[in-house]
Parts: C-alpha cells; structure tokens; sequence
C-alpha cells in the first residue's frame, strides 16, 4: 500500500490533517521553521550575490530526524506549509535538507495549500498538487536577507553610539518613528480654549438639550465664543430674550442608510479584537491560529476558520451562498440583498489571491461551541462569525431630525437626533471606531415637532472646553497606522509590537503606547542619520518590491544591490563621524548653579536626567520630569509627598521615590522603615490561578526591573510563574494553564510551567530575526 508523507507546521493540524486523509497518509509537524541564518555576522555574503548561510534550528533538529526516519518509508511527499511566503520557505527548507540527505531518490513531492481546514478544501488540495514557488521563496529570501543586513549593521553602531543591548530594523524602527512622533505632537500642542451655550428644554415630558449655532445672524464656529466674559454675556441676553420658552424655526428630517463594514482581514481582526475584546495583537494570532489549525468539536479536530493571515476582503462563491442561506434561516428573507456584497480592499501592497477571514461554516453558530471552546476563543470566533453574517445583510436605514429654534430674531439653537427605522446588519454586528469622543454616535431620540410649536426653556449653560492633543496610539490604532502607511504586512504586527516593548522603546499605559527615553534616543538617532531608512514611504515602496518579487516581476538580488550598496556606505560614514555624546546628550542654555558650566540633557541608567557638563569634576543633577524640583546630586534623589497618607507601619510621612527600575512609594523615615509599596498597578491576565482557583493571575514586576505573574489571592496564595499565561491545558501533564517562554536559542514557545514536566511546543512567527526581535 503506498504511503504518502505530508508536513504542516503544527502538531494540531497534523492532528486535524490526519483525521481527513485516512491510513494513506502519514502527517508529521515541522514545528515552524527548521531552518535559519547563522546568528553571527556573514550569515549573508554580499560579495557572492549575497548567498545566504543557514543552519538547523536546534529545537527542531528532532522533528527534522523524525520526517527524514518518515521520508524513507514514503512513496512520495506533500509539502502542505501555510499558503504564505513563509510557509512556502519552510517547504522549500524541507525540501533541500531532504534532497540533501538523499532520502527523495526520485519519489515525487508535490506543493498542497488551503485556505480552510476543512475535509473539502484538503481533499482539492490533495488532488491539484503544484510545484514549489521559487518566486514565493525568494521574496522571504530577500525579506529575511533585508532584516538581517539592517539588524547586523545597525543595531552594533547603536550599542557604540547609546549603550548596548539595543536594536533597530528595517521595519520595527519606522513603527518606532510613528510613536514617537506622535509623543512630541502631544508633547507641543497648545490647547485653545472655547465655549459652547447649551439650552437645557423640555417638550411635555421630554427633556432633551439644544446648541447655540448663530448668534446675531452669523454662524458660529469652534472658536466664536473664546472666553468666559463673552460666554456670559451671550448666555444672559440669551436668557432675558427667551422668556422661558424657544420658537420651532424648522424642522429637517432625513432618511439615511449606514452600510456595513467588510469581512476581517488580518489588520481588522486585530483592530476589532482590541477595541472589543481588550486582545493584544499578539493574543488575537495566537488564538486565531488556534481556531485555523483544529478544535476537537466532539466529533473530531476541525478548522472553524479560514487562514488568519490575510488582507483579502473576498469571499469564496460557496462562502457567500452558505452565509446568504444562514441569515435567511435566522434571520429571515427580507435582511439578505438582492446580490452579494462584493468588497475592495483599501490597504496598501495588499494581496487579494486569499479570502478574508471567515467561519468555515456559516451554520456553525458560536452558541453551538461553547462547551468545545476557552472563554478567548468562543469571543474571537463570535466576533468573526458575527462580522461575516453581518457583511452580507441589507443596510441598517436610520431616520435623522435636525430642528431649529429661534431665540430673538437673530439668535438659534440646533437639536439633532436619530432614530433606527430598520436595523438590517446592526441586530448581529456593529464596528467599534477609534477614540470616539462621547456623544458622537449617540442615538439621541427627540419628541416630534412643527414649525410654531414653543418649549419650554429650563435653562441656558455656558460651557467651558479645550482643544486636546492627538491621543497617543492604542494597540488597534498603531496597527491601522501601520497599514495605511504600508509598514511591514499585516502578519507581522504583533512581532513589531512585540519588539518595541521587548526593548522596552515604549510602553503600555492604560492601554496607550508612550514612548520611553531610549526610544526616543534611538529614534533620534535613526532619522537625523538614516531618515531615508525609518522613512515611511521607503518601507512601503521595499514591500511594493517584495510583493514584486513574489509575483516574479522582478529578481530579488538586484533588488539586494540596491539597497545594500547605499546602506553599508551610509553605515561606514556614520560610524566614523558621529560621537556618542552627541546622540545622548543635549545641550541647554540654563547654567549649572554649582560652577556655572553649561547644563545638560543626558542618558542614564534609569532614563533621562539634567546634569553638569563639567561632570565629573562637577556631579550636579536633577530630575528632568520635575523642573522646579530642589537641587539634587547624584548621590541623593528628589522625593514627592504622597498627600492625605502616612506610613502604616510607623506613621512617617509617605514619599514617592525614584528605584533604579522605576518610582515606588517608600517611607520617609528611611532606612529604619523600610516600607515600599508600588505605584504600578498588577495587570490582570484573566486566566484563573490553578493551584488555588479563586483568585487569578495578575502581572508584576519584581524589585530587579523584571516581570512575573502571581495569583491575585496573595498572601494566601503564593503561586507564581515567571513568563505570561496561556489558558490552555498541557497536553502532557493535564496542568490548567502553559505559559509562553521567548528564549534566544529555542524562540518563543508554550511550555508547562510545572517542573517535572517538560512539554513544550513552538510558536511559528513571523520574520524572526536580529533586526524584528
């Protein structure tokens, strides 16, 4: 009988596979990429037409062996890697270290993808094989080739020229740019105040409010009412003219249709994910993978969605009809259109040869996978599932009323509300937005009006506002940044992210990204000397090439020459002329009040400071963040009183004080107290702690500047683990949770956290690299 061996990348699809293509067929996981650069300089030659030297990934050297030992029973091979580039280069790894061990002798191996795991899509994948694609390869090739080139070149000047330990990358450090700058944005706006006049009405029992938009015959503006004195002026002839009562001028009543949004794509799912769900991008990819590979539905492994790694808006023929035939049954008749709905993608370098993210079976309601499911993956396959039915119902029609009253002859009000006439799509699904400011969607309900009619005026307020600055970026709006702009693809967002808060470029404040100093350093850096490089429109145009390569409209080594050429002598230039003091310190105008030499803006261990240039004759400094702070030297520190508390051990004054990784609340009466408390607050995982199950596992960070996660229930329950918790069960040992380890030499991977079981089980990423990790 013959027996043909199939790879994929992980154990659950080889699990899923298996269960779909019978005793035939033997399938075994290559646990992600089994081959990388070496992880030292000249892995990549550019005097040999950049020839590029791999290795075995060592973690993976037994899954290697094990399909080799496979490969010499087979009759012939099937390559069935993700429908990407990376999954075409794993296949072609595979396919050369197997060439090479001589295990084919001529046996045929065929090139298998699919965009669903489900029995269909595997079985016309089985039977309409094709060659590897060399042009797919090549393309990951270069884009391996391009971040290990920047990573190995730049992120050495920066340990000369700022300190050791930091990175850049062709596609992290543009990433970088965009928080940075809009850092300095917030840090520069001047905020301007103005003044709304509010009319506070009723119309027999209905209270609703009114806005002030012509006074004395002119339209008003933002800016029209600038100050408390003319706001007050205009409220009290307002209220003298009014007579406790406004005249309905007229009324405008609009019908207007509110479409509904596409099916996901990789960047909206992740979008949606965070504004919904409260998901990083990272834990959205983990459990979309999830759901991608296989979950066993009590009948069997199955794939619930399409390939999460898309910016595709198309749905497949067959898709369409099941979603039309599902909203008919629950929905009914009158809230499917005439027609399908057919999308266009809007982001930039997008590859449409793939559907949009969808539910390989519309029928599959998530109330139905409840028990089959963690609490992470029914919300996630909800979302998905609601947003695909909810893309293919009729509009939502909404009725609008604007109604204007007069006060005086010159003087108006305007009130607007909305109210649903038909909901169409919005009983499933409504997109989230970005910053919404309150009261922009609100669907306010006003009484019914006709012209003539008077209400009854309760009261007239002035309201004081201010214009606010940009609002730094959420993980959802980072990630719409970054495909507007074109940086890097939709797959690698999470691993961009990743980076800067693994290098700690920025960090995560109330769901905000602030850029911290050596992030702005090294920024600094990167586009006073290599702006063409961080520049947004050169990272866009290098994926346009990439995607050219991949289509084999171009050769990937002159793409190579180009870009190398101009690089490595830029690099050159910049190591011999720029000096380290003129990357970390920046000069003022203020005098040292010690010896009156110039003072400084400089870099130190625990971030920016000021200090003496003459240091370290003169060691004056101070705090950066607080300017009008008591002279402080090195070897002291300025301290903040913590209002309306005292000490609960010996009733000292409280003090928030500067450690070396962070501030913290100690006590003032130092060393003889040494009460601490910290000023960050635990982030909660959500996972519940499985040694005692009441409380749940929170994230702190130790008194050495690093990070753990221990049961909110402590002191009565002390169980803690070192890195982030997965809610997933071991599959060896049966423990409630695994938690994910990043190491250099294995990458990122599940393990169990309990000692004596040692499973552990690779995470596939993307672009994995020294210049994207």
């Amino acid at each position: 009988m013959n027996k043909n061996l199939v790879i994929v990348e992980s154990p659950a699809k080889a699990k899923t596979l298996k269960k779909y293509l019978g005793k035939d067929f033997e399938v075994l996981a290559s646990f992600g990429h089994v081959r990388d650069l070496l992880p030292k300089e000249g892995a990549v030659d550019p005097e040999h037409d950049f020839a590029m030297n791999y290795q075995l990934i060592e973690r993976n050297i037994k899954h290697v062996d094990a399909i080799s030992k496979a490969m010499q029973q087979a009759d012939a091979l099937y390559l069935a890697t993700d429908p990407d580039r990376e999954g075409e280069a794993i296949s072609w790894h595979l396919y050369e270290i197997l060439k090479d061990k001589q295990m084919l002798h001529n046996k045929p191996v065929h090139r298998i993808v699919f965009h669903e795991i489900t029995p269909t899509a595997i079985q016309e994948a089985v039977a309409h094989p094709r060659v590897l694609s060399m042009e797919l390869v090549n393309a990951q090739q270069a884009r391996r080739a391009l971040d290990y080139l920047v990573g190995f070149n730049l992120s050495p000047l920066l340990w000369k020229k700022i300190r050791r330990g930091l990175s850049a990358g062709r596609v992290q450090s543009p990433a970088l740019r965009l928080i940075v700058e809009r850092e300095e944005a917030i840090e520069k706006f001047q905020p301007q105040e103005y003044w709304t006049i509010i009319a506070d009405c009723q119309q027999k029992s209905q209270r609703f409010t009114a806005k002030l938009t012509v006074w004395e015959g002119k339209k008003l503006t933002q800016f029209s009412i600038s100050h408390l004195e003319q706001a007050t002026e205009i409220k009290n002839t307002l209220i003298q003219l009014a007579h406790g009562e406004l005249l309905v001028a007229k009324v405008d009543k609009k019908q207007r249709k509110r479409q509904p949004s596409a099916p996901f794509t990789t960047s909206t799912l992740q979008q949606e994910a965070a504004r919904k769900l409260g998901f990083t991008t990272k834990q959205t990819m983990q459990i979309a993978q999830q759901l991608y590979e296989g979950i066993d539905t009590g009948q069997g492994a199955v794939g619930l969605i399409t390939y999460m790694r898309t910016d595709s808006v198309n749905l497949a023929q067959e898709a369409l009809a099941e979603i039309r035939a599902m909203i008919e049954e629950r929905y009914g008749q009158e809230n499917i259109p005439k027609q399908p709905r057919q999308y266009k993608t809007k982001a930039k370098n997008a590859q449409e040869a793939h559907e949009a993210i969808r539910p390989t079976a519309a029928k599959c309601h998530p109330d139905e996978l409840g028990a089959y499911l963690t609490r992470e993956q029914l919300k996630l396959y909800t979302l998905i599932w609601q947003r695909t039915i909810a893309c293919q119902m009729i509009d939502a029609l909404l009725d609008t009323v604007a109604v204007d009253f007069n006060c005086g002859e010159n003087h108006q009000f305007r009130a607007t509300g909305s109210t649903v006439v038909n909901p169409g799509f919005m009983v499933v699904y409504q997109e989230s937005v970005d910053d919404q400011k309150i009261g922009e969607e609100d669907e306010k309900m006003l009484p019914l009006f006709q012209v003539g009619d008077r209400v009854k005026l309760k009261e007239i307020k002035a309201d004081q506002h201010f214009t606010e600055p940009p609002p730094r970026f959420s993980e959802a709006s980072l990630v719409k940044s970054l495909e507007e702009y074109g940086i890097g693809r939709p797959s690698t967002y999470a691993t961009i992210i990743s980076t800067l808060q693994q290098r700690e470029y920025v960090k995560l404040e109330k769901k905000r990204f602030i850029a911290t100093d050596i992030g702005r350093i090294v920024n600094k850096f990167l586009t006073e000397h290599f702006n063409q490089y961080v520049d947004y429109d050169f990272t866009a145009r290098l994926e346009d090439e990439l995607d050219g390569v991949a289509r084999g409209e171009q050769q990937w080594i002159p793409l190579m020459e180009r870009f190398w050429s101009k690089f490595k002598q830029l690099v050159d230039e910049k190591t011999q002329t720029v000096q380290r003091k003129d990357v970390t310190q920046e000069i003022l105008t203020e005098t040292c009040p010690q010896c009156e030499s110039l003072l400084t803006i400089r870099l130190g261990k625990r971030g920016r400071f000021i200090g003496c240039s003459a240091y370290p004759k003169c060691d004056y400094t101070r705090n950066l963040e607080n300017e009008n702070s008591e002279t402080t030297t090195s070897s002291t520190a300025t301290t903040e009183k913590v209002e309306g508390r005292s000490c609960p051990t010996c009733g000292s004054e409280l003090h928030i004080k500067q450690g070396r990784y962070n501030k913290f609340i100690g006590c003032s009466n130092y060393p003889h107290c040494k009460f601490t408390e910290s000023l960050e607050k635990p982030v909660d995982s959500g996972i519940t702690c499985p040694a005692c199950q009441q409380g749940t596992l929170v994230k702190k960070k130790s008194r050495y500047g690093t990070f753990f996660y221990s049961c909110s229930g402590y002191p009565q329950c002390k169980y803690a683990i070192p890195n982030e918790p997965v809610a997933e069960s071991c599959p060896q040992c049966h423990w409630p949770i695994l938690m994910l380890k990043t190491t250099k030499r294995r990458g990122t991977e599940k393990v169990c956290p309990q000692k004596d079981c040692d499973y552990a089980e690779q995470i596939v990423t993307e672009e994995v690299g020294c210049s994207e990790n």
